[in-house]
């Protein structure tokens, strides 16, 4: 059992219009208020070696993520923080509020609890205009498909190569892109935090098209053989950079840097250089 089979019990509790975007919304005016929660803990997050001070900065950076995924502005984040050692919470403080800053959002609230292990919830609040919200439904047959960055960072710390360190510590939210690409009227979009495969399949599955992708355009990250650096920026994990389709006519998108890697097609299937993509990618999983 995954994360993404549990969504459905939730889906069919709350109904699935509520669970198809990285954010809910909130409809005020003109304006919408995207608002969306995330879950970190010491033992499945925080991996060995990153200080209280990037715990904290990570639980920020994810959830600012989603909001720029929306194409919102951050406002403002609540964190809810389950020490084991209390000595940690000032440094997770510290890091929460120095991403929200760095971002543009604030830190107005949130609760203290005693937990067997170090777990940060944090709350993100953002707004947006309802011409300029960016939603994952929306992608059209011959779009462009697109990302920020260079996917495969993050996971490529984890098989060792600590030169990308402070990808996976200290995430970069691509909160200032977000909004732009909202601006011009990109079709669809989520963040890449699960890696591209498992994003894309989650594309398909609010889109009524397919997705392909041309491994050759792929931006890899570097100092890697070529064959591992493919499989990472395929299934890795933990980057929180933006996917998007969008018009030709409208790539590329001035300030915000990103490389076309294929095309939304016809036929509802999820490929690379032809053949399936394997559906895989960073889950949660239970027994």
């Amino acid at each position: 059992m995954d994360d993404r089979e549990l969504l459905k019990v939730v889906m069919k509790v709350v109904g699935k219009e509520k669970c198809s975007d990285d954010c809910a919304e909130i409809p005020f005016g003109d304006q919408v208020m995207v608002v969306t929660t995330d879950m970190l803990h010491r033992t499945t997050d925080f991996v060995p070696g990153m200080t209280d001070w990037q715990a904290g900065w990570m639980s920020a950076a994810v959830t600012l993520s989603d909001i720029a995924s929306m194409g919102a502005r951050p406002t403002a984040v609540l964190a809810a923080v389950g020490l084991d050692d209390w000595k940690s919470l000032e440094p997770v403080m510290q890091g929460i509020r120095d991403c929200c800053t760095k971002y543009g959002a604030e830190v107005i609230g949130g609760d203290i609890d005693r937990h067997n292990e170090l777990t940060v919830v944090t709350t993100g609040i953002g707004v947006v205009s309802r011409r300029d919200i960016c939603r994952r439904t929306g992608a059209w047959v011959g779009d462009l498909i697109c990302i920020t960055g260079t996917p495969g960072q993050a996971q490529a710390w984890l098989d060792g190569y600590h030169q990308f360190e402070k990808a996976l510590f200290e995430p970069q939210p691509r909160v200032a892109e977000g909004q732009i690409l909202g601006k011009v009227g990109i079709s669809a979009m989520m963040d890449d935090s699960d890696g591209i495969a498992l994003s894309l399949y989650d594309l398909m599955s609010v889109n009524g098209c397919g997705f392909a992708i041309d491994s050759a355009k792929l931006p890899l990250p570097a100092g890697i053989p070529a064959e591992q650096a493919l499989e990472l920026a395929l299934y890795g994990g933990g980057d929180y950079e933006l996917i998007f389709t969008i018009a030709p006519e409208r790539f590329p998108v001035e300030g915000v840097p990103a490389t076309v890697i294929g095309t939304v097609t016809e036929k509802r299937a999820v490929t690379v250089d032809g053949e399936p993509l394997e559906k895989r990618g960073y889950q949660h999983r239970w027994e």
